[in-house]
């Protein structure tokens, strides 16, 4: 089997809002405000008629996205097996840059193709689903044909920066829906943002955990007064997400020996051997990593195995994922080892979705992969409907 060709497209679908049962738009955060969230998705077909789907986010705008995948990565793999994944993943190079994120969608496509080639779900390929032990991902699994199969996935219920009397609203939202974490974006006032976690543990009894990400909107100094702050009033954080800028692993390190509270790099992660350097630095309590930066499926495995060893906690970070990489990241997380902790997702917020028959988010839980590849199918008329 060769690949043929890659394609790629843009969409832009809304959020619902925040007026709205689960709704988050407008979702603000430290850099700005979304009322939807555009999404590049990535076909790889073959000579063989057999097509795979992956996505990403947009860089710099939809038409550079889309050249960079179709005129740069698209050429370094046509006329290769889409079965040779680790190979491709470690030919695409360019001098002075990290083209990892761009081959990400493509990396995946191939995942799906070689899952339906061989009529096996990604997860199974990845070694197939391993219980986490002293795990908060508490998702069960059954036994059908002698396999072992996984069981929905919690997720944490995300965010963005609102009053505290409105995110309480939220909190208990989410709460009522059955999620068991929540995760707010910070980092435009520090002090509201320690008002907003009171509110919403206040509003909840202490019955929700959680996540409190700036995107690096802090400065050290801030990020000991949310933490001091918030161990005062007895509310103990699932974690920090990346309270500081990045590479500033000495600092993520002594403010990890400051407080109380666990420190999760997440945009550190990003940056290619920066997850060894944050252990030896000793500079993480958890590691929020993602498959896009990561380079696809097997850049994160790799990531996932060097946390592991170390014995950190990780989890997956949330893009704004419509189905194709929702899908990606419940494989992901379902079949590589070590995955102790909820993924974040937006998924309930989306007013539609790309994929033929949409994920339902009940109880909290995303639903358990299934199928053959990703096990899901492009809806080509809901694509255009939203396409750019």
């Amino acid at each position: 089997m060769e690949i043929t060709d890659v394609t790629a497209v843009t969409v832009d679908v809304p959020l619902t809002s925040t007026d709205e049962h689960l709704g988050i738009a407008p979702y603000t955060t430290n850099h700005g405000e979304l009322e939807s969230m555009e999404r590049v998705l990535v076909r790889v077909d073959t000579d063989e008629g057999i097509e795979g789907w992956g996505e990403m986010r947009v860089f710099l705008s939809p038409t550079a996205t889309e050249s960079l995948i179709e005129d740069g990565i698209g050429p370094m793999v046509v006329g290769q097996s889409p079965f040779e994944i680790e190979r491709l993943r470690r030919q695409v190079f360019v001098e002075y840059t990290n083209v990892d994120m761009f081959f990400s969608a493509v990396e995946t496509a191939c995942w799906d193709i070689v899952g339906k080639a061989l009529d096996r779900p990604v997860y199974e390929l990845l070694g197939g689903w391993t219980a986490p032990t002293q795990s908060t991902l508490q998702h069960r699994s059954h036994v059908a044909d002698g396999t072992r199969t996984p069981g929905p996935v919690p997720a944490a219920f995300c965010l963005g920066i609102l009053p505290p009397e409105e995110s309480r609203v939220k909190a208990r939202e989410a709460l009522d829906a059955g999620f068991d974490v929540l995760k707010t974006k910070a980092g435009r006032d520090w002090r509201q943002d320690v008002a907003r976690i009171k509110a919403m543990h206040d509003e909840t009894d202490g019955q929700l955990e959680f996540r409190l990400d700036p995107n690096q909107g802090w400065t050290l100094d801030q990020a000991v007064r949310v933490g001091a702050m918030l161990e005062d009033e007895g509310i103990y954080l699932q974690y920090l997400e990346q309270p500081i800028r990045v590479d500033s692993h000495v600092s993520l390190a002594r403010l990890r020996q400051r407080l109380r509270q666990p420190i999760a790099p997440n945009e550190d992660t990003y940056v290619p051997h920066n997850i060894s350097s944050l252990v030896e630095a000793g500079a993480m309590d958890v590691g929020v990593i993602d498959l896009t930066p990561a380079g696809g499926i097997s850049g994160i495995r790799q990531q996932a195995a060097i946390l592991e060893d170390a014995g950190v906690p990780f989890t997956h970070h949330c893009a704004f994922d419509l189905g194709i990489r929702t899908a990606a990241i419940l494989h992901a997380v379902s079949g590589i080892p070590g995955f102790s902790l909820p993924p974040d997702s937006t998924y309930y917020a989306w007013e539609g979705d790309v994929i033929a028959e949409p994920f339902e988010v009940e109880n909290g839980c995303l639903p358990a992969p299934r199928g053959p590849g990703l096990g899901i199918s492009v809806d080509r008329d809901a694509v255009e409907a939203y396409r750019i």
